[in-house]
């Protein structure tokens, strides 16, 4: 499949007003316009386009589905047919959903664990319109996505690998320096980064572990942190530096529960044709100083969709 990367990513939440402080005044973020038909839901900016994260209320703080952007509308039919020759389940979105999102066409589907994904293209944008919440130097997100994405799996099983690499077109990427089964994965179009999405096992467990964001230079990184200090925030790993990435990052929790990892590049990333298999998970830094799990990471009842688990019963 010819997907870019993660165009955009919804959660169901409790708190939107924490949101609305904090993802302006901490992250930077814009607040995005909403659509006529979606009142109650709060969209938050990081570049040109009208959202990248969608935030809806619930009862619950969880995943609500990872939208990933086709080239085209080619290449999004394409996908649909991929699917229909598979066999694998999937809604075609109507209009009122696909205004929801802001995008020209979408489907939805659910991946082996559980976690609900959707495929789109042509999201609407209007160009130079980004304003940071605060001093911000902005977001690398136009052509590779919004960023990465982990996920804490309850199973980690061949066939979710066969439907990442085998159905999804997704490249494996490797399994990482960490403790237990992990896969590391990036869209058929990304080469700019080394991964948009992995998962991790947690047996008993399910959620997002952290949503990885690039920032424009290491100042937004080092303001990032500050704020984050001076509030008393919840870290999770402090500066420092992974082996497979020439990057400089910091993680942090956020409102509802999961961390972001807050990015910048130190010169841009080549995928150098090796598979992953780093002796350390960073060179420097990094020091754990929270919770390896944040809230957001629930039982499988609580973090699948309603929809999944009836189709399962």
């Amino acid at each position: 499949m010819d997907i870019i990367g993660l165009g955009y990513i919804g959660i169901e939440c409790t708190d939107l007003d924490a949101w609305r402080e904090y993802g302006p005044e901490v992250m930077g973020f814009g607040i995005g316009k909403n659509p006529d038909n979606d009142q109650d839901s709060l969209f938050l900016r990081m570049d040109d386009r009208r959202y990248r994260l969608a935030f809806h209320p619930g009862e619950v703080d969880r995943l609500a589905y990872l939208g990933w952007e086709a080239k085209g509308r080619t290449a999004f039919l394409a996908a649909q047919q991929k699917f229909k020759d598979e066999g694998i389940d999937f809604q075609v979105a109507d209009a009122e959903l696909c205004e929801k999102r802001g995008v020209k066409g979408m489907i939805r589907f659910f991946d082996p664990v559980g976690f609900r994904h959707e495929i789109f293209y042509a999201q609407k944008w209007s160009p130079d319109s980004f304003v940071p919440g605060r001093r911000h130097g902005g977001y690398l997100a136009n052509d590779r996505g919004l960023g990465h994405v982990v996920l804490m799996s309850p199973e980690y099983t061949p066939e979710l690998e066969n439907f990442l690499i085998n159905t999804m077109g997704f490249r494996w990427y490797g399994s990482g320096a960490g403790k237990g089964k992990t896969g590391f994965f990036r869209s058929k179009l990304n080469n700019q980064t080394s991964h948009d999405i992995a998962y991790g096992h947690a047996p008993g467990r399910m959620g997002v572990h952290h949503i990885g964001l690039f920032v424009s230079s290491l100042r937004d990184v080092g303001e990032t942190y500050d704020i984050v200090k001076k509030r008393g925030l919840q870290m999770l790993m402090t500066l420092g530096q992974h082996s497979q990435d020439p990057h400089v990052s910091f993680y942090h929790y956020s409102p509802s529960g999961f961390a972001f990892e807050c990015i910048a590049e130190t010169h841009p990333w080549h995928d150098d044709g090796f598979e992953l298999n780093p002796e350390m998970m960073s060179v420097w830094g990094h020091e754990m100083v929270g919770p390896m799990l944040g809230s957001f990471i629930k039982t499988p009842e609580e973090a699948r969709d309603p929809e999944f688990i009836a189709k399962k019963s």
